[in-house]
């Protein structure tokens, strides 16, 4: 991870941060093409490319799955499982958004192992991800609550004519996507400020060892990130429509 083509650290010089690869202009604006652009590019890239491969496995699907064609339907079973627990009868509706952020998130946070920055190490990612999930939050919220419902839930716990709790509700909902966001940003920030730390003071020395490290940081404590997410943004959207 330290000695990766986007995220570097040596005895001298130890580097984490986002770098500008190149800019253009926008409009008379200085626009800046950062590591976190080209890592997502190359996320993008293999996440497409695995979907395609896996939309032609699945078109010539046999009626005994075999090989790659077994790999993609057990992904897929697995993911609508983590659906279906939180979200009851709604979980078809949100088998394909649920599946897309977890495997985005999942992907970008062990990227590490692969010599890439974890985009998800970016406050300029994740937060995105807490916005989308607050407008999901909401947009079912209108959708299937009545007016009154809001209300009574935003005056919650005193009766709906008595709103004294009405402005922490408010912040409390403000509060979600940055919430979501910064659990992420601020838990793969660190296991990649902590390898990249470990490379950078170790140099040659930590050549193989580290690779206990890489296991929870890269591959536990990304996969246990992705899911907490996905799990209160399905908490959350449940609630919002009511099935709770």
């Amino acid at each position: 991870m330290g000695h990766g083509i986007l995220l570097s650290g040596t005895e001298s010089n130890i580097d984490f941060m986002i770098h500008g690869v190149c800019k253009y202009s926008f409009f008379g604006h200085e626009v800046w093409i950062t590591t976190t652009h080209v890592c997502i590019l190359i996320i993008m890239l293999i996440l497409i490319g695995f979907a395609i491969a896996a939309n032609r496995a699945i078109a010539k699907a046999s009626e005994v799955p075999t090989g790659f064609q077994n790999v993609v339907e057990l992904i897929v079973e697995k993911l609508d499982g983590v659906v279906d627990g939180p979200m009851g009868k709604s979980a078809p509706k949100f088998y394909n958004y649920i599946g897309t952020i977890f495997i985005f998130i999942l992907v970008s946070n062990i990227s590490g192992l692969l010599g890439l920055r974890p985009p998800t190490a970016d406050y300029g990612v994740t937060l995105p991800l807490g916005i989308l999930t607050f407008v999901m939050i909401h947009f079912n919220k209108f959708r299937y609550q009545k007016p009154k419902d809001i209300w009574a839930g935003m005056c919650s716990p005193l009766p709906p004519w008595l709103p004294i709790w009405l402005p922490i509700n408010l912040i409390s909902d403000i509060a979600v996507p940055i919430s979501l966001s910064l659990r992420l940003f601020a838990n793969i920030l660190s296991g990649t400020v902590m390898m990249t730390l470990i490379y950078g003071l170790l140099g040659w020395i930590a050549t193989a060892w580290p690779a206990a490290l890489h296991v929870y940081f890269d591959l536990f404590s990304g996969a246990i990130q992705t899911y907490v997410f996905c799990m209160l943004t399905m908490t959350y959207i449940s609630d919002a429509r009511g099935d709770n």
